[in-house]
C-alpha cells in the first residue's frame, strides 16, 4: 500500500484543472434545453449554481465542484476543496443545507490520506452551517475530491451573475494570485509566507463576506474561480454593459507579481487569456498584472456589483474580515470591449 511518504500528492490541481471556457461553451451550447417554469436558473447563463423553485418562498440551490489537489497536505486540500464547492451557494445569495462527498481515490493508496481529506471537508461543511449527508467514491489513478451542495434561497432574493446595472461599483472580497503562487510552490519557488497566505485565502469560506453584502443593494454576484477575475467579470457584463477595472485597486498576494514576472504561470491562465483577448482592452503595460487578472483562482472571493451608494458602508464591514478586499472598478454603458483595464 502506498503511504504518505511514497506518493507525489500534489501534481497540480484546484481550479486550474477546469476545462477552458472556450471548450466548455462549445459543448454546453449543443445540449438541448428543456423549459420548466420552476427552473429559475440553469446552465444557459453560466451562473454559479442552479436554482429550482419549490414554493413561493423557497427555492433549492444546487452546485457541484471537485478537483485534484493543489497543496501537499491532504487535510488542507479537503478544506480548500470544500470551501470552493460551498462558495457557489454564497455567490447565489443562498444558505447551505446539505453536502455530499465526491471522491476519486487510488486503491493502493493509504486510506488515512482519504480520511484526512474528508475530515478537512467535513469541518468546512460544519462551519458553513450545513450537514454532510453522504457521498460517492470510485477508484481512480489520481486523487480528486469535492462536494455536491444543496442550499435554499428566497426566489425573490437570488443573486444572478449577469444583473449588473450601469453605475454599479465592483467589489472583490479576496486577494488574487493563488494560482500563480501554487504553481510557484510546486516547483519550489514560492516562499513559505506566500503559500501560507494563499492557503488562508483558499480555506476561508465566502460565508462571512456573503453575510455582509446581503444587507445591501446587490445587483449581481459571482465567485472568482478557474476562469479568473476577467473571465467571471466577462460573464457578469454579458448584457448591455461593460466594465472598467482600476488595476491599482485590485487586491492580490504581493509575491504573485514577482512569480508572474518569472513566468511561473499556469496553462489555465493562458487558456483564459486566449478566450478573452478580443473582449478586453488593456490600457496598462504590465504583463505581471495581466497574469494576475487572468490567474485561475481556487476558492476565490466574491465579485459583487453593488449600488454605489452602499459602497462605503459595505467596505467598512468587509475590512473587518481578515483578507484583503477592494473596490476594483465600475459598470459602464456598453463599449466595443466588454472590459477595460486601466
Amino acid at each position: 500500500m502506498m503511504s504518505k511518504k511514497d506518493i507525489v500528492f500534489c501534481k497540480g490541481g484546484g481550479c486550474t484543472a477546469k476545462l477552458g471556457p472556450g471548450v466548455l461553451s462549445r459543448v454546453l451550447e449543443r445540449i438541448p434545453k428543456k423549459y420548466d417554469e420552476n427552473l429559475l436558473i440553469g446552465f444557459e447563463s453560466s451562473d454559479d449554481a442552479s436554482v429550482y423553485k419549490l414554493t413561493d418562498d423557497i427555492a433549492m440551490v444546487q452546485t457541484l465542484d471537485f478537483f485534484p489537489p493543489m497543496v501537499d497536505d491532504p487535510y488542507t486540500f479537503g478544506k480548500i476543496a470544500a470551501a470552493n464547492a460551498l462558495s457557489d451557494i454564497y455567490a447565489m445569495g443562498g444558505e447551505v443545507k446539505t453536502a455530499l462527498n465526491i471522491v476519486c481515490f487510488p486503491e493502493q493508496m493509504d486510506l488515512n490520506i482519504l480520511g484526512d481529506i474528508i475530515q478537512g471537508g467535513s469541518e468546512k461543511v460544519t462551519e458553513a452551517g450545513g450537514v454532510l449527508s453522504g457521498g460517492h467514491s470510485i477508484m481512480d489513478q489520481d486523487v480528486k475530491y469535492g462536494l455536491s451542495v444543496t442550499g435554499i434561497i428566497n426566489p425573490n432574493k437570488i443573486y444572478q451573475n449577469n444583473g449588473c446595472k450601469v453605475g454599479d461599483k465592483l467589489i472583490l472580497t479576496k486577494p488574487l494570485g493563488v494560482g500563480i503562487i501554487s504553481t510557484a510552490n510546486r516547483v519550489g519557488e514560492a516562499s513559505k509566507e506566500a503559500m501560507e497566505q494563499a492557503i488562508e485565502s483558499m480555506c476561508t469560506l465566502n460565508k462571512y463576506a456573503a453575510e455582509i453584502i446581503r444587507k445591501y443593494d446587490v445587483h449581481a454576484c459571482t465567485d472568482v474561480t478557474g476562469f479568473s477575475l476577467l473571465g467571471h467579470l466577462n460573464e457578469m457584463v454579458a448584457g448591455d454593459c461593460s466594465a472598467v477595472i482600476d488595476s491599482t485597486k485590485v487586491p492580490y498576494i504581493k509575491e504573485a507579481r514577482d512569480y508572474a514576472k518569472e513566468f511561473l504561470l499556469t496553462a489555465a491562465a493562458q487558456r483564459n487569456r486566449n478566450y478573452l483577448e478580443d473582449k478586453i482592452l488593456f490600457n496598462i503595460d504590465d504583463f505581471a498584472m495581466e497574469e494576475i487578472l487572468f490567474d485561475p483562482q481556487t476558492s476565490g472571493g466574491l465579485l459583487v456589483a453593488v449600488n454605489p451608494d452602499d459602497v462605503e458602508d459595505i467596505m467598512k464591514e468587509l475590512n473587518t474580515l481578515k483578507l484583503a478586499c477592494g473596490v476594483i472598478g465600475k459598470v459602464i454603458e456598453a463599449k466595443e470591449h466588454k472590459i477595460i483595464v486601466d
